[in-house]
C-alpha cells in the first residue's frame, strides 16, 4: 500500500507521467513512429508546397492532418480548407506547452500528417 499511495501522490503533486514529451509536443502531439509527413512553417510559406501536400492527400488515405494553432489564421484557414477538400479528418493543435504570447519559431512544424493508431513503415520525404 505505500508504494501505490506514494505514486498517487507524486501523480499528483507531478502530474501523470507521459511518454516522449518532447516529441509529442515537436510532432504535434504525435509520436514520431506514427508521422508520415511533417511540414514546418518556414516550409508552409512556399506556394510550391500546396500542390505537393494536395498530391499526398489524394495518394495516402487514412491518415490525419494535424495543424498548428499558433500559426497565422489566415494559414490555417487555408490548410484546414485543404484537408476538408479531399475529406481528410484534422486537428487544430495548441498544446498547453505551447500557449505563450510569442507566436510559433519557424522551425516548428506547422503541418503533420499521421496515423492516429498505427507505426508508420514508410514514411512521406520530400
Amino acid at each position: 500500500m505505500p508504494e501505490s499511495l506514494n505514486d498517487f501522490i507524486k501523480a499528483k503533486a507531478l502530474g501523470i507521467p507521459t511518454l516522449h514529451p518532447d516529441e509529442k509536443r515537436a510532432f504535434l502531439g504525435n509520436f514520431k513512429e506514427r508521422v508520415a509527413m511533417a511540414v514546418t512553417i518556414r516550409q508552409l510559406h512556399d506556394p510550391r508546397i500546396a500542390d505537393l501536400l494536395d498530391s499526398v492527400l489524394t495518394r495516402y488515405p487514412g491518415y490525419r492532418v494535424y495543424l498548428n494553432g499558433l500559426m497565422m489564421p489566415d494559414m490555417i484557414d487555408y490548410y484546414l480548407k485543404q484537408a476538408l477538400a479531399h475529406d481528410y479528418p484534422f486537428t487544430i493543435m495548441a498544446q498547453p506547452g505551447m500557449r505563450v504570447k510569442k507566436g510559433p519559431h519557424a522551425a516548428d512544424f506547422g503541418w503533420v500528417l499521421a496515423h492516429p493508431t498505427e507505426k508508420i513503415t514508410r514514411p512521406i520525404l520530400i
